[in-house]
């Protein structure tokens, strides 16, 4: 194991002092990282927290910077967080996502940086994503992907998640070779879980009704892309953003020429222009979770729970044959 332990600046021993942090045995926590006899890993947020609890088995000690129910995108990263990412062995995070995140990890003296982002290939979503007209789309209401922003939301696509999870694994084998073996063994049972999982989204997906859906933010568009729908997003890829009256009027009339029954929200974030929109289309709306943190109020208690439960809501609203 790592015998080796970091000198932690006088500012960030300064924080963790004042805070009065003190050692936990080896679990997720968002409490402390470093100096247990475990390999300590600072995960940025929940889809980097499960990779890391999953791969790493026993052998980790896993800290995550984003508190359950917050939204990953606004997280500011405090001293005491900084002095965590300085005594650990690993950061795991998604480069893109959280800007705060990123600065401290670029900043900080951790020997293993594993940025997820580069363990899988990115493209730029609008939106609108995905469907065999989507280009024609873009030229009459002006919302081409190719316009959007570099999409960081990977994890939604089983088998994006499956590449990340497997360049994971061999981080984490290079950095402590001792258990590479375990390392390499949980990396294969996870992908094959994902395997499974992305199996499911196919056949739970094929022969719908309609294949368009309308969500918040912009986070499904490597999912449609994966399974052959159209992600409608209200806002862009920051669920924060707030949508123009003529994104709201061209949503409406999509809803009514694709046969849209649905309108998404998210657990995190406001859903009130979802449930507005829905209410003004005669429409429903449901829960699709874009898995940035697990709550009280997510549909499952993991990662591979709540996937599950957003194909269910998504073969409700399509129409299955």
């Amino acid at each position: 194991m790592n015998d080796r332990r970091r000198l932690i600046p006088t500012a960030a021993t300064a924080a963790v002092t004042v805070l009065g942090l003190a050692a936990l045995s080896a679990c997720s926590t968002t409490a402390v990282a470093g100096n247990t006899d475990k390999f300590d890993v600072v995960a940025s947020f929940y889809p980097m927290t499960y990779l890391a609890e999953q791969i790493g088995g026993t052998h980790v000690h896993v800290t995550t910077l984003t508190e359950p129910g917050q939204e990953p995108h606004e997280l500011e990263i405090s001293a005491r967080q900084t002095a965590q990412l300085e005594e650990s062995d690993a950061v795991l995070y998604l480069k893109g996502l959280q800007p705060a995140v990123d600065k401290a990890v670029d900043q900080s003296g951790v020997g293993t940086k594993i940025d997820a982002a580069s363990l899988t290939t990115l493209e730029k979503h609008g939106t609108e994503v995905g469907g065999h007209d989507e280009h024609a789309d873009a030229d009459e209401h002006g919302h081409d992907e190719e316009s959007g922003a570099e999409d960081p939301h990977i994890w939604l696509d089983p088998v994006r998640y499956a590449e990340v999870a497997e360049g994971v694994g061999k981080a984490f084998e290079k950095a402590d070779p001792d258990h590479a073996a375990d390392y390499r063994k949980n990396t294969a049972a996870l992908v094959s879980r994902l395997g499974a999982l992305n199996t499911e989204f196919e056949k739970g997906l094929a022969g719908t009704r309609t294949k368009t859906f309308i969500t918040t933010h912009a986070a499904f568009g490597y999912l449609a892309e994966r399974y052959g729908l159209t992600e409608e997003a209200i806002s862009g890829l920051d669920p924060e953003s707030e949508p123009s009256a003529a994104r709201v009027k061209d949503l409406q009339k999509k809803a009514k020429a694709d046969g849209v029954t649905t309108v998404f929200y998210e657990t995190l974030v406001s859903g009130d222009t979802a449930k507005t929109l829905a209410e003004d289309a005669g429409l429903r709306t449901d829960v699709l979770d874009p898995l940035e943190g697990i709550t009280d109020n997510s549909r499952g208690d993991d990662y591979i729970q709540v996937m599950r439960a957003n194909l269910k809501a998504l073969r409700t609203a399509l129409g299955t044959k």
